[in-house]
């Protein structure tokens, strides 16, 4: 975890959410000889995002590096939260964390950077970055802890993003992590994960409905088309869902499908969730510039679904087809597809649908 000590001193920002893993993070580049800079970036303004800024502080305060704190809240709301929204609005089931590293949380970062005189940014993600010798080409890594990797949440970083990114955490274990914050004596070594969406505070409908969405009650059917009960609007309901239904039966349904011309939830038994294709919009390519012909590779279909052997075709206009060599569980259009070879992201993009393969 000590990294490689540097020539000279170089200055890096380091993205401070008042964690642990960010917390280790300085101090592990320290170790490798860095000038670090602690920023905590507030994308909202309330009570947590305070107290997670004052955490970052007073880690800063004991490692003695500088903090700073940058507010970022307008370009949050732009680039995160109103697109969360209307995705929402529109039937997909978006995955704002990914958006956010690529469109905000990085931009914000580099911004910061710029302006604190620093060369590089970090952050704690549990993931690492390759430049490829031949190409020149910066790709991300999976972690070295295959239950901490969060490749899958940087795959729609840039070239420019990523030459000049460092992660500190790519060779470590949360264990690791937390042995070294309690050594450390670290305010945050005990501190637990945040696994909720930052910007929302409680149930997510609730939010959404704040925000003006909305849906008629309509239809619930099968993949026949037969009547089996009435949903209470589209919006409240995510392809693979089994739970809340509200249709009793011999053996679970699952939601399989939103006909939104008749604004009709389509739900089917278990093995009607099976997927044999997707089509993923205009993929972000990191390790190779474009796809000119279809490859064999492994695909993740949600962040915490197990990669699945694929063959991906380029379609006109920059989308890509998806052909799973086995069935898979569904996925909600609105996620992310992210295409491995090995431990290499290759890139990813968002799923624009999915089918049976038939």
């Amino acid at each position: 975890m000590d990294g490689k000590a540097q020539t000279g001193t170089t200055r890096v920002a380091l993205g401070m959410s008042g964690g642990v893993d960010s917390a280790v993070s300085a101090a592990v580049l320290m170790r490798a000889g860095y000038a670090v800079v602690g920023v905590t970036c507030l994308f909202v303004s309330d009570e947590k995002s305070q107290a997670a800024a004052e955490d970052a502080a007073a880690v800063c305060a004991l490692l003695g590096i500088e903090h700073e704190v940058w507010e970022c809240e307008g370009a949050f709301e732009r680039s995160v939260v109103q697109p969360f929204v209307r995705d929402y609005a529109q039937g997909l089931t978006p995955s704002p964390c990914v958006s956010c590293n690529a469109l905000c949380k990085m931009p914000q970062l580099f911004a910061a950077a710029d302006r604190y005189g620093c060369e590089k940014a970090a952050t704690g993600h549990y993931a690492r970055i390759a430049q490829f010798e031949e190409s020149g080409r910066f790709a991300v890594k999976a972690a070295l802890d295959a239950s901490k990797d969060q490749s899958y949440m940087l795959s729609q970083l840039t070239q420019a993003q990523l030459a000049r990114l460092v992660l500190p955490l790519g060779a470590a274990t949360k264990t690791d992590v937390r042995m070294l914050a309690a050594d450390l004596g670290l305010p945050v070594a005990d501190k637990p994960e945040s696994q909720d969406i930052c910007f929302i505070d409680g149930d997510h409908l609730s939010f959404l409905e704040e925000r003006g969405v909305a849906d008629a009650p309509g239809v619930i059917v099968d993949a026949r088309g037969q009547a089996l009960g009435r949903h209470n609007g589209l919006f409240r309901y995510t392809i693979g869902q089994r739970k809340g239904i509200g249709i009793a039966a011999p053996e679970p349904y699952y939601v399989i499908g939103k006909r939104f011309d008749r604004n009709e939830l389509v739900v089917g038994f278990k093995r009607e969730t099976l997927i044999g294709t997707v089509r993923v919009a205009r993929p972000n390519w990191q390790a190779i510039e474009s796809l000119d012909a279809s490859l064999d590779c492994m695909v993740k279909l949600r962040y915490r679904s197990i990669k699945a052997a694929c063959t991906v075709t380029p379609c006109d206009g920059g989308s890509v087809d998806v052909r799973l060599v086995s069935p898979q569980p569904t996925t909600a259009p609105g996620q992310h597809a992210v295409f491995y070879l090995g431990e290499t992201v290759l890139g990813g993009g968002m799923i624009e649908a999915v089918g049976d393969g038939s």
